[in-house]
């Protein structure tokens, strides 16, 4: 059964937040969505966690302020720092005690790392697994859009000057009424080799809630991010990387930095994907974050066991 609900932040921005599973669940998995994308973007990952049985953990997916049915936010607060502290809140007040396995696509997984590098002390007692899917911990350094170093450099720059305009641009949605249009552009950006309608049709319905203020204001913040030193930071976290080799936005590069940086860190590159892995390998997807998620059950149960077993001092007494 999956409730909603909202959150208000420090800030005064409302989450919209689901929550789905067994409220006794040994692991709590919290899903973040990418850039200009919603919730949804996880929907066959949160069936396929539901499948686990009495396994089955707590999930909650929740909406990044200025995206899908959460509030709209301020120019100044479109950041990956303040997606950082919402992570925070939404885990203090929705799983307050717990392992939690953080998964993260895109943007998402750039606010899993921000989350880690302003609140260190909180990640390390919590979380207990990651799994970073099409992302980057260096911006925009591997960025080349499927194009020659040359071409990508002036897309970026027209990408980076239409970005702060549209930022500017206020809570406005006028682009419902061209997406159509840019359909081919975004099936060619966003996917590899295979595209199901569906999987196409909800990241069109999700791009048409973004606001103009939302597709603009984060694109300054996911550009200039640098966290290979926090991820260097949690070598030994149970970690799984995937990337498509079709990926224009978040290519192969980004992925291998950041098994690179994250010691034992598992890294799996998909033939013929794009960026949308979520919804366009659903399976693949679904599998590595349910595996993640039985070791953490299982670090968890031997944590608990070790702590319930008397000590050898109390044995002796």
């Amino acid at each position: 059964m999956q409730t909603r609900s909202e959150i208000t932040t420090t800030d005064g921005v409302k989450l919209h937040v689901s929550i789905s599973g067994p409220q006794d669940a040994q692991v709590t998995v919290v899903l973040a969505h990418g850039w200009c994308l919603d919730r949804r973007t996880w929907m066959h990952q949160i069936t396929a966690l539901a499948g686990m049985g009495r396994r089955a953990p707590r999930v909650i997916a929740f909406d990044t302020r200025g995206h899908g049915r959460s509030g709209a936010t301020r120019l100044r607060e479109a950041t990956l720092a303040r997606l950082g502290d919402d992570m925070a809140e939404v885990i203090r007040r929705c799983a307050p005690t717990g392992p939690v396995v953080l998964a993260g696509h895109s943007m998402g997984g750039m606010t899993i790392m921000e989350y880690a590098h302003r609140h260190p002390g909180e990640f390390a007692a919590r979380v207990a697994g990651l799994l970073l899917v099409s992302t980057t911990a260096e911006g925009h350094t591997h960025t080349r859009y499927g194009l020659p170093v040359s071409l990508a450099n002036v897309l970026r720059a027209g990408e980076t000057f239409g970005a702060g305009l549209l930022a500017r641009s206020g809570t406005w949605r006028p682009h419902r009424a061209v997406l159509p249009a840019l359909r081919p552009a975004l099936r060619w950006l966003l996917f590899g080799d295979d595209c199901a309608e569906e999987a196409m049709l909800l990241t069109m319905r999700s791009l048409g809630r973004a606001p103009l203020r939302s597709i603009g204001g984060f694109r300054e913040s996911i550009g200039a991010q640098l966290r290979l030193d926090t991820l260097a930071e949690l070598s030994g976290m149970p970690t799984t990387v995937l990337v498509g080799d079709r990926d224009r936005l978040t290519p192969p590069a980004c992925a291998e930095s950041i098994a690179g940086a994250l010691t034992g860190a598992e890294l799996t590159v998909l033939a013929g994907a794009g960026h949308m892995l979520p919804l366009e390998r659903p399976a693949e997807v679904s599998e590595a974050l349910v595996a993640i998620v039985r070791r953490a059950a299982r670090d968890a149960k031997r944590a608990r066991r070790a702590l319930t077993r008397p000590s050898r001092c109390s044995r002796a007494a």
